[in-house]
C-alpha cells in the first residue's frame, strides 16, 4: 500500500500580547518546519507517581531522528507537573510546568538527537519524557510532529 499523506510544512507562531504604559510591548515569533508527514495529539492523565509521557527510540517510539516538534501542555487549572527529560545515559532534567503552562522542542534536521545534557557539554540523545503531577492527577495535552 502506497501512501496518500503528503508531506506539509508546520507554522509555529507565539504571540505575547501587553501594553505597559500605553505602549505595545508584546511579539511575535514564527518559526516553520518542513517535511511534516506524522503528527501525534493526545490528553494523558498524569497520577502523583512518575509515569511515561514519551519515548523516543526507533518504531514504535518517536523515531529519534524523525521528531521535529514537542508540545506539553498541562490542561490542570491548579495544579503543576514535573516533566523529567531523560537522555540516553541516564543524566537528565527536570522542570516544573505550572497549570495552564506549555513546554515546548522546537527541533532542526536530527530530531532529538544529539538534544542536551545537564551535566557538560556533551549532548546525547533524549531518550523519554516522564512526568509527575504534585497534589493531585492532571491531564497533559501532548503534541509531537515528526517528518
Amino acid at each position: 500500500m502506497a501512501t496518500t499523506i503528503k508531506n506539509a510544512v508546520m507554522t509555529i507562531t507565539i504571540t505575547e500580547k501587553i501594553n505597559l504604559n500605553g505602549k505595545d510591548q508584546g511579539g511575535i515569533t514564527t518559526a516553520t518546519i518542513g517535511d511534516i508527514n506524522e503528527i501525534s495529539k493526545r490528553i494523558q492523565t498524569v497520577p502523583t507517581s512518575e509515569a511515561t509521557v514519551l519515548t523516543f527510540g526507533s518504531a514504535p517510539d518517536f523515531v529519534k531522528a524523525d521528531v521535529r516538534y514537542v508540545r506539553i501542555t498541562n490542561l490542570d487549572d491548579t495544579n503543576y507537573v514535573t516533566l523529567n527529560i531523560e537522555g540516553d545515559s541516564s543524566t537528565d532534567f527536570s522542570v516544573r510546568l505550572d497549570a495552564k503552562a506549555s513546554f515546548l522542542i522546537i527541533l532542526g534536521s536530527t530530531g532529538v538527537v544529539d538534544y542536551g545534557d545537564i551535566s557538560g557539554a556533551t549532548l546525547e540523545d533524549l531518550s523519554a519524557i516522564k512526568s509527575t503531577a504534585n497534589t493531585a492527577a492532571c491531564d497533559l495535552e501532548i503534541f509531537v510532529a515528526s517528518a
